[in-house]
């Protein structure tokens, strides 16, 4: 192991050649701890795109598994939610068996990131326009979560990077003050660039923030048994590595 990497290497599979979530997991990361990024190409975001997808991810989880990480996560919340709940979980205990190395995908970490925070009752936001926000819902309520409503902005997938977090937050608040039973937040897609606005709303609402970035961030402190809180990202780093 590479100096550089003394508290372990991760390996990550980014669904697309979108910029900035890479850059920003790194800059929360604890020193020490290596990252090995592979791409794929997810353009148009479709249902039917994410599952073609699929043998992408099986190829680059091979190659990250040849390199000795210690962990591997395939980001991408909905080529794996398109997938189901079990699907997902059978996709996964093939490549632990296959490579001998700890996976876990978006939606896993996130599931995992609920429940740390005691969150039973969520609203979830994304990026994506129409009915396969429903099919996110559905997921989480396989994992058993009461999902009280799920709603995507209406944004072109290759746009979500461009949008202003102040809209993010207005479209967020509205939701959350249409369903008072809700203890959490969930923000799909590393994709729109709303890190700034996660303590803001979980202040000015008094709900935990689950986003992608920081709960990724958690979760490989706790597979790499480090334990280095951040502040300004919300409870989860705040308080929980």
């Amino acid at each position: 192991m590479a100096f550089s990497s003394w508290r372990g290497i991760i390996g990550i599979i980014k669904p697309t050649m979108r910029p900035g979530g890479l850059e920003d997991m790194i800059r929360l990361l604890p020193e020490g701890i290596g990252v090995i990024p592979l791409f794929n190409d997810i353009r148009r975001g479709e249902r039917t795109e994410f599952k073609e997808i699929m043998r992408d991810y099986d190829e680059k989880v091979a190659i990250l598994a040849e390199q000795g990480c210690d962990v591997i996560h395939p980001e991408g919340a909905p080529p794996f939610m398109v997938m189901g709940f079990r699907g997902e979980a059978k996709k996964i205990r093939s490549w632990e068996r296959k490579h001998k190395i700890p996976i876990f995908t978006s939606g896993t970490n996130h599931i995992a990131a609920l429940r740390a925070l005691n969150v039973k009752r969520l609203v979830g936001a994304s990026y994506f326009r129409g009915e396969i926000n429903d099919t996110f819902a559905e997921y989480f309520k396989a994992a058993g979560f009461d999902v009280l409503d799920f709603q995507g902005m209406d944004v072109d997938f290759n746009q979500a990077q461009n949008m202003d977090p102040r809209h993010v937050y207005a479209f967020i608040k509205k939701l959350v003050l249409k369903n008072k039973r809700a203890q959490g937040i969930y923000m799909l897609g590393t994709g729109w660039k709303v890190l700034n606005i996660i303590e803001l709303l979980e202040q000015d609402l008094g709900l935990p923030v689950i986003h992608p970035v920081p709960s990724r961030v958690w979760e490989f402190q706790k597979r790499l048994r480090v334990r280095e809180p951040r502040l300004g990202y919300g409870r989860l780093l705040a308080d929980l590595p």
